[in-house]
């Protein structure tokens, strides 16, 4: 028995039950070290065949190591890899055959008009002729670059190369798309088109993607996210899940001592907070009616309140006692380090 090949499920003799379709991915104990520092703890999860799934995190998080193990460019210390029931260490070339990858750094020689591109990735997946023109078209016109393709790459925006390399991607028609930070550089204008487009090879075309960001607002927009930190996966889920979690307004307020004002929150009206980078943040079920009161029980103490709803920032806040955008936050506790 090959031990290389996608493993399926075996119905019982004389059943005709269908089988399940493999994830997309699989990540089972996933783990990485570069010399003693652990650049991977042990992931776990799946994506689905079809979805949008996003890998959300800071950077250092682990993403770029998890992206590298996906592609088959850097093997794992430990764990199992699967695209479509394929090993990514055992069956390399099984893996890249049913992935298309969109690197964060350009991909395009920039002296060649965009057919020429497409025409070179062709060849490299053994693609000629008619089939390779006619796929090429296909996709110049669905990523709207029908009028650009004797263009030379060079005269091209950010959006429309970042479109080019999608149609790279997607030329020998693999059923999962792997993109690191596919918005970066680009402007607001060109990230909501280059949405629109994922969206239409999810629906229409029922590829399956997943992505990285360290984007809020991007990570928004996927199905399901999973959030690293350090490494680890920290959360998983829809996005509006994950926020339900933190449930009720997050109060953010700036005070000379935000330890010592949470000592004192926590004493008179029994709430829990912790300090994130110099502000005392904690969360209320109605914080629009509740900041009177907090003004009124610390007169003096207080030079200023944000009110904000649930954001996927406060999910990983939640969830590590960090802000997001802070490598190493000094000065940010967790709830159970305010009475130290």
């Amino acid at each position: 028995m090959d031990s290389t090949a996608p493993i399926t499920a075996t119905p019982p003799p004389g059943t005709a039950a269908p089988q399940e379709p493999a994830p997309a991915v699989a990540i089972e104990d996933l783990r990485l070290l570069y010399g003693a520092r652990q650049a991977l703890g042990g992931l776990s999860f799946q994506v689905s065949p079809g979805e949008i799934f996003g890998l959300l995190g800071p950077n250092g998080g682990g993403k770029t190591s998890l992206f590298r193990i996906l592609t088959t460019l850097l093997p794992p210390s430990g764990g199992r890899a699967r695209i479509w029931g394929w090993d990514v260490v055992r069956s390399p070339h099984q893996v890249r055959r049913r992935i298309g990858v969109v690197f964060q750094a350009q991909n395009l020689d920039r002296k060649l008009t965009v057919s020429e591109n497409l025409r070179h990735q062709g060849h490299l997946y053994g693609l000629r002729g008619a089939t390779l023109r006619q796929r090429s078209s296909e996709l110049l016109h669905r990523l709207d670059l029908a009028d650009r393709r004797n263009d030379r790459v060079e005269t091209l925006s950010g959006g429309q190369r970042r479109r080019v390399e999608i149609a790279k991607g997607l030329l020998h028609r693999p059923g999962l798309l792997l993109l690191d930070e596919p918005s970066t550089g680009l402007d607001p204008g060109a990230r909501r088109l280059l949405w629109e487009y994922l969206r239409s090879l999810q629906a229409e075309d029922g590829v399956t993607l997943l992505l990285t960001t360290h984007l809020l607002e991007e990570a928004e927009k996927c199905d399901r996210l999973g959030i690293l930190d350090r490494g680890r996966l920290v959360a998983l889920g829809p996005p509006e899940v994950l926020k339900a979690e933190v449930g009720g307004e997050v109060i953010w307020v700036d005070t000379p001592d935000p330890a010592g004002l949470g000592i004192r929150v926590r004493e008179r009206f029994r709430l829990e907070g912790s300090v994130i980078g110099g502000k005392f943040r904690f969360e209320h079920p109605r914080g629009h009616e509740f900041i009177p009161t907090l003004v009124e029980a610390f007169p003096g103490e207080i030079r200023a309140v944000r009110l904000s709803r649930p954001s996927l920032e406060d999910v990983f806040i939640r969830r590590t006692g960090r802000a997001f955008w802070e490598e190493n936050s000094a000065g940010s506790l967790p709830p159970e380090r305010l009475a130290d």
